[in-house]
């Protein structure tokens, strides 16, 4: 995943090499490893001007702020899968937990709610905040499911 950061860079996920990428207009690359054994996909501005990813293969949510700080918030289910994450205007961010049937919720402060689907093994991957505040994520069943915000 790739996503523009409030200082003038793209940053991208690694998730093979386990790292957080930040790219400048001048094309300067910076690499952000992170810590302990792990595969980073989605990824998101958030409201904090920092970005906000999961880590599908250690089953976390990560922040990196644009001076490098990356802070890491394990799942209460660690072979959950998250796969996408979305940021709200509050500061809250949602994400996809697809090997888990659910998505949660995570606070600033890192607050983790989990709410289940309905229909067993959906498969919920990309996921974005509709017009209205509700979230609303793509699920391999073919069919999207909505939130109310």
């Amino acid at each position: 995943m790739i996503a523009c950061g409030p200082d003038d860079a793209v940053w991208f996920t690694l998730n093979r090499a386990n790292a957080i990428g930040r790219i400048d207009l001048d094309g300067e690359t910076t690499l952000h490893p992170l810590p302990g054994p792990g595969a980073p996909v989605g990824l998101t501005r958030g409201a904090d001007d920092a970005l906000w990813f999961v880590d599908i293969a250690a089953g976390r949510v990560g922040r990196i702020a644009v001076d490098g700080a990356i802070r890491m918030f394990p799942l209460p289910d660690p072979t959950a899968k998250p796969h996408a994450i979305t940021a709200l205007p509050s500061g809250d961010c949602w994400f996809t937990e697809w090997g888990a049937n659910r998505l949660g919720r995570i606070t600033p402060t890192g607050a983790i709610t989990e709410y289940d689907l309905p229909t067993p093994e959906s498969e919920p991957h990309g996921l974005t905040v509709g017009p209205d505040g509700a979230v609303w994520t793509a699920l391999e069943t073919g069919a999207v499911a909505r939130i109310a915000p």
